[in-house]
């Protein structure tokens, strides 16, 4: 089956997704290979596509907007226009599920980019945070447009960060400047010591620096208070601790742990609260269903739970 790359752009309606696209089809650059170019266009937006300004030759322009996002009518488009590749300005209204559900066999994910209007980001965030999560979690880079001197970077960097730490980020200044974002976050404990101590409020930190970065892990001891998971499917002496994590709003937490090898001989039940020190290897276990760290316990003992069980970013 030929694979068709897909490049989304995301964001709320004046976030310039419109704009960025037009003069990304503006420059020839981007028709180098003089490849058939659909363009899906997912939303009525303020601004408008002037297609005569096209460096691109080879290019169709559907609007499939609500009801119509689905797999029949994709692939009616794809049958008409026979595309090469797929660019998307989707609805910012919508969650990416709608589109990833819609989308025909064969077209990949190449790229994401999000937008976001400067002045209105961090009321959206504070009043539509899951939205702008869904936005936010898979893109390779995000944009603030329309922004000015009096902004802090480090109030849009920290809201960022707190979702994920994927995308580069840049702050396009009202005047046309663009700055990248060089803001480097120090992790809240010190991975470099004997013994990583993983305070109760950083346990969220910890999993997804080391879920991302695993071989700087390897070897590593670490000590941390987590949940224990234990199933009979499990080989004598495997539990999984971790911590539930909430990385945008209550609809989003989910259990997050590592597999635990022991010796001990406490009677771990599920939802228990353990005190665990362990050497991090890295190696398959079915659990994961591929290569993951898998913590060597050296001491496990029974804990109080924590004062706020769900671990969050902020």
């Amino acid at each position: 089956m030929r694979e068709i790359p897909v490049y989304l752009f995301l964001g709320f309606l004046d976030s310039g997704k419109t704009k960025f696209i037009q003069e990304t089809f503006e420059d020839p650059r981007f028709d180098e290979q003089r490849e058939r170019t659909l363009l899906l266009v997912c939303e009525e937006g303020e601004e408008e596509y002037d297609p005569s300004r096209f460096a691109v030759k080879k290019f169709a322009v559907e609007r499939v907007e609500g009801e119509q996002l689905t797999l029949a009518n994709l692939m009616a488009l794809q049958k008409k226009h026979r595309p090469d590749r797929v660019v998307v300005e989707y609805n910012g209204m919508l969650t990416l599920d709608k589109f990833f559900e819609a989308m025909p066999d064969g077209w990949l994910i190449a790229q994401v980019m999000t937008f976001f209007d400067a002045n209105t980001f961090l009321s959206y965030n504070k009043n539509m945070r899951q939205l702008v999560f869904d936005k936010v979690q898979y893109a390779d880079m995000v944009v603030f447009n329309r922004f000015k001197g009096n902004f802090s970077q480090e109030e849009y960097h920290k809201v960022i960060r707190a979702m994920t730490r994927r995308p580069g980020i840049v702050y396009e200044y009202v005047g046309g400047k663009a700055v990248y974002d060089e803001i480097v976050d120090p992790l809240p404990f010190d991975v470099n010591a004997d013994l990583i101590e993983i305070e109760d409020r950083d346990y969220a930190f910890f999993y997804r620096d080391l879920m991302e970065d695993m071989e700087k892990y390897a070897g590593k001891m670490v000590k941390f208070k987590g949940l224990v998971a234990v199933d009979k499917r499990m080989d004598y002496g495997t539990i999984v601790v971790g911590r539930h994590i909430m990385t945008c709003c209550e609809a989003d937490i989910a259990y997050s742990g590592l597999v635990c090898l022991h010796a001990s001989s406490l009677p771990l039940r599920t939802r228990d609260w353990v005190i665990v020190t362990a050497r991090i290897d890295l190696a398959e276990h079915k659990i994961y269903g591929q290569r993951g760290p898998v913590l060597k316990a050296t001491s496990l003992e029974y804990a109080d739970p924590p004062e706020t069980e769900v671990a969050t970013f902020f």
